[in-house]
Order: C-alpha cells, then sequence, then structure tokens
C-alpha cells in the first residue's frame, strides 16, 4: 500500500487514537457544551418576582373585597365573595372625568415636550458653538431644581396669567420640568448619528428642516420613544401641580380623585384600590410598550 493510499483510507483515519484526531473536532465538541445555570441570578429574580407580584396581587385581590370582608380576614387570602360593587362605586364618583383629565394632560404635556425638545437636540447637537453649549448647560441646571422649592413663583405666575384651575395650569409646568431629562436624552441620542450621514444629506441640497424631516425623525424613534414614556409616567403620577393649581371637581385628574375614598371617619379601602387598580392599567400598558426603548435612550450617548 503507498504513502498516498494510506493516507486517504477512511479505516485508517477511525482507526486513529483520539489525540490523534483533527483538532478542530475537538474544539468542535468542546464548544458545545452548555454553560452551568447561575443559581445566584435566578434566586434573585426569583426574589424580586415575588416582591413585584405580592403588592400587584393584594391590590387587585382586596378591590374585589368587601369593607368587611377586607377588615375581617387575611390580606393575602382570596376574596371569599368577589364583588365588583367597589368599581361601581369608582365610576359612580366621577373617575371618567378624573381619567379623562388626566390623559389630556398626558397626552398634551407629551406633544409640548417632543414637539420642543427635538428641533432644540437637533440645534444643539448640529452646532459647536460655545453659546449654544453654554446655554444647553444652562437647560440643564433644570435637573437640580425640585419641584417644590419654584412651586411658589411657579403658582404666581399661573394665576397673573388667569390659568387657574385649568388643565393648562398643570400641563405648562409638568412640560417644563420635563424638559430637561428628555433635551438630554434628545441630544445625547442624535450625537451617535455620524456625521457623513448630515453631510451626505447636505451634499444632495437638503436644507436643516429637510434633513430633521427625513433624517432626524426617522433615526431619533427609539429616543423620541423614550423621552414620551418618561414624560407619560411623570404627567400621569403628578400631584403637586394638580393639588396647588387646581380646584374645582371639573379639573381634577386621578392623583386627586383619590381623596374621595377618604372620609372623615374611615377610608374605603377597597373603592380606593379598585381606584387605584383602573388608574394603573394605563399607564402600565403604556410602560409594557416603550419598556425596551427606555433604557436604551436613557444611556445614549454616554458610553463614549
Amino acid at each position: 500500500m503507498t504513502v498516498a493510499q494510506t493516507a486517504v483510507n477512511p479505516e485508517t483515519i477511525s482507526a486513529q487514537p483520539p489525540s490523534a484526531q483533527p483538532s478542530g473536532r475537538r474544539r468542535g465538541s468542546a464548544g458545545g457544551r452548555r454553560e452551568k445555570p447561575n443559581y445566584l441570578a435566578g434566586a434573585l429574580a426569583t426574589l424580586w418576582l415575588v416582591i413585584v407580584a405580592v403588592p400587584l396581587y393584594y391590590l387587585v385581590a382586596a378591590s374585589f373585597r368587601t369593607r368587611q370582608d377586607y377588615l375581617s380576614t387575611s390580606p393575602l387570602r382570596p376574596p371569599a365573595d368577589p364583588t365588583g360593587e367597589n368599581y361601581t362605586t369608582v365610576f359612580d364618583g366621577g373617575f371618567l372625568t378624573y381619567l379623562v383629565n388626566t390623559a389630556v394632560v398626558t397626552v398634551a404635556t407629551v406633544a409640548i415636550v417632543v414637539g420642543l425638545c427635538v428641533p432644540a437636540a437637533y440645534a444643539i447637537a448640529r452646532n459647536t458653538g460655545r453659546l449654544v453649549q453654554r446655554t444647553f448647560s444652562v437647560m440643564l441646571i433644570g435637573l437640580a431644581i425640585p419641584a417644590q422649592a419654584t412651586i411658589i413663583p411657579v403658582y404666581l405666575l399661573i394665576t397673573q396669567m388667569r390659568l387657574y384651575d385649568t388643565l393648562l395650569a398643570i400641563i405648562l409646568p409638568t412640560a417644563a420640568y420635563a424638559m430637561p431629562v428628555a433635551l438630554l436624552v434628545m441630544t445625547n441620542s442624535l450625537r451617535d448619528v455620524p456625521k457623513e450621514l448630515y453631510e451626505a444629506q447636505t451634499l444632495d441640497g437638503a436644507g436643516p428642516f429637510a434633513v430633521l424631516r427625513s433624517l432626524v425623525l426617522p433615526l431619533a424613534k427609539p429616543a423620541i420613544t423614550t423621552i414620551s414614556v418618561f414624560t407619560a409616567l411623570n404627567a400621569w403620577n403628578g400631584f403637586l401641580f394638580p393639588l396647588v393649581l387646581t380646584q374645582s371637581k371639573d379639573t381634577r385628574v386621578l392623583t386627586l380623585g383619590l381623596w374621595d375614598f377618604q372620609g372623615q371617619f374611615g377610608t374605603n379601602v377597597p373603592g380606593l384600590l379598585a381606584a387605584v387598580t383602573l388608574s394603573v392599567v394605563p399607564i402600565f400598558l403604556l410602560y409594557l410598550f416603550g419598556r425596551r426603548y427606555l433604557l436604551g435612550g436613557l444611556t445614549a450617548g454616554f458610553g463614549k
């Protein structure tokens, strides 16, 4: 048998010991091994799931109890006789009015913030002048100023503008306090866009508004979703501005409407929890829709 025949003989190859097998096969078998499960991460994730799920279960379960059942049984025990009376009480107490007012405040606030932040962030990202960058730095000072510190000047401005006890009195301050964070997120996101794309649009004869419409808006959708979700969460859960800047029941939002279940001698806890459950559902769905963009948009540009 010649040397060439020995080199191509399958029996000779299969008869070789494991140490003589090609190294690529050994690497393939080693690469197929499964990694060991991370039991610590699984235990911590399960613990966090319990911490989050138990309050939600308590919230929903208690909303289907009667007041007598709530006071006489364990709070974690399933309702013995579930009832929808609490939800009927909530809707009879003007919940739909509060829900509509809150939705108007939230949508209007998001529209103002997005409508102002997108062109402002585009101008800041494309203009490296000292005046523009210092103005941007001054605007970010708003991140360090709490709303409680400026509530009296805001109240005076709203009354002088004759907007007291209107939904606009809630919308304008809420949008103003959401602007610094939204502008920071939007600017960092637009700075991630390669300069070559802007230059290509300019060479094609596109003006600033055409670049904003055809390039910036499509690429900034994750950032726009991020600031929309963040602003909507703050507007939906806002309490200070509605408390100070509104008074009548017609302009009351959900956070103030919950007070209706607190009486002089007691609190209708199951009815209150039913109202909380209904008020959580819309914003919870919004968070589920935009949660994958939220973290990525908040951290955009910080890795540079």
